[in-house]
């Protein structure tokens, strides 16, 4: 059984694929650990497939997973993670803007107690509006609402502890908050500053429309976080401040009515705003409860967020 396992999901990365395996395996060469390099395949479009299975020959470390249909990373994540057998596991995208060389820095960090310890780019190489200006407002919002402080919760460049990163459970795109998770778990978490390499080949997936996504995601982690065990405590707070606004407006009508002989018909304004509040607490109310019972229906069922078309080792290949 390795010692490390290091999980690179990846998606239409033709481009860089090649140059990728040939710097993870001068990586895990010149590692202390057996290392095993756990590749999953998105179901890339492209030649990303058949150019790692190239890339791999027979070269005992390297596995490849190959889903059935593009799930996205959080799902990729999750069947690496799923996969992995090492006692630690590192994950870094596939993009080559992470650099492997920082993998054994990683590694030192955790051997000084850590449980989690993810890069912070420091010195990034992207555009700013399309990049950088997202990852800015993403962790400062995550920042904000999670017990976990640090610079870059985006960077894909991470080590956990096996035992810590298989308690994780992703689902959406949670995997931004990977960090933010395993704090919930009560695992230690700290950063590093690692080389940022810029994008010299193959497109990004990532832009600015992805900060809604953040928040939405974030409320998601918050509510679950705090009050998936007591979530009168989110609805109830809702229903008193909206029952009290409510008794509010009929006082106040009332004593217009009763005192100053004010007619109460013909003014639909106030009986549109407290729609309005009532039905915006709904619809929030809703979409958090259809996240409990997302990840219940998913979690009691064991039913995964992913399907392996295909699994390859150096010993075996079978289809799924």
């Amino acid at each position: 059984m390795p010692q490390l396992s290091i999980v690179v999901p990846v998606y239409n990365e033709a481009p860089n694929v090649e140059a990728l395996v040939r710097e993870l395996q001068a990586t895990a060469d010149r590692l202390p650990q057996s290392a095993e390099i756990v590749f999953v395949d998105d179901g890339s479009s492209d030649d990303t497939y058949a150019l790692l299975v190239a890339a791999a020959g027979d070269d005992p470390r390297i596995h490849l997973l190959r889903l059935m249909r593009n799930f996205g990373q959080t799902a990729a994540l999750a069947a690496g993670i799923d996969y992995a057998s090492g006692e630690v596991i590192v994950t870094m995208d596939g993009d080559l803007q992470n650099d492997p060389a920082d993998i054994p820095r990683l590694l030192a960090a955790l051997d000084a107690g850590y449980d989690v310890v993810t890069g912070w780019r420091r010195d990034r190489k992207d555009p700013f509006l399309s990049r950088k200006l997202p990852s800015l407002i993403a962790n400062a919002i995550i920042g904000a609402t999670t017990n976990v402080s640090i610079h870059d919760h985006g960077c894909g460049l991470k080590a956990f502890r096996a035992d810590v990163a298989k308690q994780l459970r992703l689902y959406g795109e949670m995997h931004r908050f990977v960090t933010a998770i395993a704090g919930d778990l009560g695992a230690a978490v700290t950063e590093i500053p690692v080389n940022h390499r810029p994008r010299l080949r193959g497109q990004s997936k990532y832009g600015i429309s992805r900060t809604v996504r953040v928040v939405l995601d974030l409320l998601t982690i918050k509510f679950l976080s705090g009050f998936a065990t007591r979530p009168i405590h989110v609805f109830g707070t809702f229903g008193l401040a909206t029952m009290a606004l409510g008794l509010a407006i009929v006082g106040v009508l009332g004593i217009e009515k009763i005192v100053f002989g004010m007619e109460l018909a013909g003014r639909p304004l106030l009986l549109l705003g407290v729609l309005l509040v009532l039905g915006g607490v709904q619809l929030l109310t809703l979409g958090l409860l259809g996240e409990m019972l997302a990840r219940t229906y998913h979690e009691s069922q064991g039913k995964p967020i992913y399907r392996i078309r295909e699994v390859r080792t150096p010993a075996v290949k079978k289809a799924i």
